[in-house]
């Protein structure tokens, strides 16, 4: 089944929406070593167990939650905005078994229908998309009534002194330096503000038994979009 693409104004979608070369091939080789040195690959496994129908990955990167996807989910949209870990996605998305398009877009602009998924996987991306609440409207506008949202996610975490910290890298150079990332929002909240119902969620730091850093603090979880909202097509 194709897609289901959404038009921008102009007819397409803008080749590359975000650009961070030099983090892109740090976290493609780090994010690798992740998968069995920090057990990565065994959270991955854990989000997405159970799902089904049509799902929408936002942020795909280099596409490591591909060979997870169960055989009961019949597409995947992997939506990436940068130019390299979109090529490594689309690697990945060919060893896969299950059906998965890559597509450039952003999480604040989705480039697909309203109400056209059964859920939506979001994986490390909301510490680093420009606009939070414009991206959970948009993961929600994109969901089906119903829906549900798989989330694993880093943010705010520790006592007052790790959380100032945070909030000091945040405002100088850790954004500059990790591809736009921020180590102080707090995701569950976010979901919460924009309107999902939070199911169960787990909060763990990675590494699990190594030292806390500030990107440590972690979040497992689901939520879903309300079964009796509808949003209109029309973005």
């Amino acid at each position: 089944m194709p897609p289901q693409l959404r038009c921008t104004g102009s007819g397409k979608v803008p080749p590359d929406p975000v650009h961070h070369p030099l983090f892109a091939r740090y976290y493609a080789r780090a994010s690798v070593s992740a998968e069995t040195r920090m057990g990565m690959g065994r959270i991955r496994a854990r989000m997405l167990a159970g799902l089904s129908g049509r799902v929408i990955e936002i942020g795909a990167g280099n596409g490591l939650n591909f060979a997870h996807y169960p055989r009961a989910v019949s597409q995947v949209v992997a939506i990436e905005p940068e130019r390299l870990l979109r090529r490594l996605a689309v690697e990945s998305a060919r060893r896969c078994g299950t059906p998965v398009d890559v597509v450039p877009g952003t999480a604040e602009a989705l480039p697909v229908k309203s109400e056209a998924f059964d859920a939506v996987v979001i994986s490390l991306v909301l510490c680093s998309v420009r606009d939070l609440p414009r991206a959970l409207a948009e993961t929600r506008r994109v969901l089906r009534p119903g829906g549900e949202v798989r989330f694993f996610e880093h943010g705010r975490g520790g006592g007052p002194a790790m959380r100032f910290t945070q909030r000091a890298l945040d405002r100088t150079v850790w954004p500059a330096l990790s591809g736009g990332c921020h180590l102080a929002r707090d995701p569950v909240a976010a979901l919460r503000d924009a309107g999902f119902e939070l199911g169960p969620y787990r909060q763990m730091s990675m590494p699990e038994n190594g030292p806390r850093l500030p990107v440590s603090y972690c979040v497992l979880g689901t939520a879903w979009r309300p079964a009796t909202e509808t949003v209109a097509e029309g973005r």
